[in-house]
């Protein structure tokens, strides 16, 4: 092939990869951040059975907040009617005392998620039944001494029922104590915050 020829080949050869670049263009932006954002998130998840601990490691390795401590404020209003089946997943009577917490978990200012939880009150201490109905400590802070170990029973991108708008992820879970007696019914929503 003459000098000419090979330097219109490689002149076509390039435009043709270019071409491909420019055609692929769209189909890569679906691998954009925040995606992968929420799926470190949900790996983060996966590998702690207390989302408060892996919050608080989500909320230092991000450096959302200079004290990256999780707190859980208080969403007002009543609680809602009991789940479907919720006395059944948690193993406990009609008559059993259940409480309930709606909180928005909160590193610094930014609140990563909002959470709806249901849980036996019988197999907590005393105090730690006073905790959660006093302060701003989490949920999985209070109960830890009891050794829980999650089980995630849902998990979608976007929100469950009972999720705010702009739910970036939500996940449906139950805690377990050591004798695989149910502790806790979650409802957790992830917020966009979380992601930036």
């Amino acid at each position: 092939m003459e000098e000419g020829q090979q330097a219109q080949a490689g002149i076509v050869t390039a435009g043709r990869s270019l071409g491909m670049v420019v055609a692929l263009a769209p189909a890569l932006g679906g691998c954009s951040a925040p995606d992968g954002s929420v799926a470190a998130l949900e790996r983060m998840l996966a590998a702690h059975d207390s989302a408060t601990v892996a919050l608080e490691q989500w909320c230092t390795a991000r450096g959302f907040a200079a004290d990256p401590h999780i707190t859980a404020r208080r969403v007002a209003g009543d609680p809602p009617a009991e789940p479907a089946r919720l006395r059944q997943r948690l193993g406990v009577s009609a008559a059993a005392p259940l409480g309930y917490r709606h909180v928005e978990l909160s590193c610094g200012d930014r609140v990563l998620s909002v959470a709806h939880n249901w849980y036996a009150a019988d197999r907590l201490t005393p105090e730690m039944n006073a905790a959660l109905g006093a302060g701003d400590v989490p949920f999985g802070k209070i109960a830890a001494p009891l050794a829980f170990r999650r089980e995630t029973l849902d998990e979608r991108r976007g929100g469950e029922p009972g999720c705010p708008a702009g739910t970036v992820l939500s996940q449906i879970a139950l805690l377990r104590l050591p004798s695989g007696a149910p502790l806790a019914f979650l409802t957790e929503c992830y917020t966009r915050a979380a992601l930036d």
